[in-house]
């Protein structure tokens, strides 16, 4: 339990017990974010939440003034704001995407620079999605290569503004996850989708060529018109983290100051396609998986009102930077993991 900066210590009972460091955390809402807000009271921290006018925070993104009052005077800052990517890529979805990751950035940069005591830390979530289409071999921090389109194009610019400026009390570090699997969108799709038999494994292949996945900004990268990438036959690798490992890293990367800049939170034992849809049915009890070619993939994505990226980009990413530093993962297999969060 966290001890209030109110708490009174009884005459003669020892020193008095220091206040408990706040934590600031935007988009405490979401799957994640509300995962950790749990986490950071349980690690002894009092909290304070930045979030939509509908969400009953402590502070709203209309009100900047009040952002700042939160943020002076804070030893943490999280930002895990920004709308969810599990749509469909339309015109206004799009925009919303950007504008909920780099406005919110921007206006907790502002509040920083602004701050007389400005946070120790300041993490802020980002995507391992940033990184190519990789078949051929693994992308760390350091030897990685940036790939191009809609979704790279969000996290580049999400960097960019999120480290643009100095900040030198305050130490910056950018959270590139790969997939959290728990209880959140890309696992119930991809249990529900094994649960009525369509659990086998996705394929690439020819599509309608579309403008959902052109890139965005005044950088936009890739091609204007998307087609498809290079057929994987369901072997395209899909990098995952579990939402324990997330909390777990999270909690690592405050104790360890030498850590700041990109850091990739993605399990080191990447699966691929096939045998993540192996395991997902065998941890719903389905014994029957019918593979999905893309033109079939594609339309159960319109139902849904999802984009295929999710199943078909090749994500292989290693958390270098991590485990450099000592980190361990705990939920390292693909079936383990899928069991315990689907049982």
């Amino acid at each position: 339990m966290s001890i209030r900066p109110d708490d009174q210590v009884s005459e003669g009972s020892g020193p008095p017990v220091p206040p408990a460091p706040i934590a600031v955390i935007a988009g405490a809402s979401g799957f994640i974010g509300g995962q950790l807000l749990t986490a950071l009271r349980t690690w002894g921290y009092e909290t304070r939440t930045i979030g939509r006018a509908d969400t009953h925070c402590d502070a709203t993104w209309e009100d900047p003034s009040r952002i700042r009052e939160l943020v002076d005077g804070t030893d943490l800052l999280i930002n895990f704001a920004g709308r969810s990517v599990g749509c469909r890529y339309t015109d206004a979805n799009r925009q919303e995407i950007w504008d909920s990751r780099i406005l919110t950035t921007s206006a907790l940069k502002d509040a920083v620079g602004a701050a007389s005591a400005p946070p120790r830390l300041w993490i802020n979530s980002s995507t391992a999605t940033i990184y190519r289409h990789a078949t051929d071999r693994p992308q760390t921090e350091d030897g990685g290569e940036i790939g191009e389109g809609f979704s790279v194009d969000i996290a580049k610019a999400w960097e960019k503004e999120f480290f643009a400026g100095s900040l030198p009390a305050t130490r910056r570090v950018a959270l590139w996850m790969a997939i959290v699997l728990g209880d959140g969108a890309a696992l119930d799709m991809l249990a529900t989708a094994a649960r009525f038999g369509a659990g086998g494994p996705q394929h690439e292949g020819r599509w309608f060529p579309h403008r959902r996945c052109r890139g965005i900004g005044p950088e936009a990268s890739g091609p204007t018109v998307w087609h498809q990438h290079p057929p994987t036959h369901g072997r395209q690798r899909f990098s995952w983290v579990h939402i324990d490992d997330v909390l777990r890293a999270v909690r690592f990367i405050i104790s360890h100051e030498e850590l700041s800049g990109p850091i990739n939170v993605s399990n080191p034992q990447v699966t691929d396609n096939v045998t993540l849809m192996a395991a997902l049915r065998r941890a719903v009890r389905m014994p029957i998986g019918i593979p999905a070619p893309r033109w079939l993939l594609e339309l159960g994505m319109i139902v849904l009102r999802q984009e295929s990226e999710l199943v078909l980009k090749s994500r292989w990413v290693l958390p270098e930077r991590l485990e450099a530093a000592g980190f361990d993962f705990r939920w390292t297999d693909i079936e383990a993991a899928t069991k315990h969060l689907l049982r």
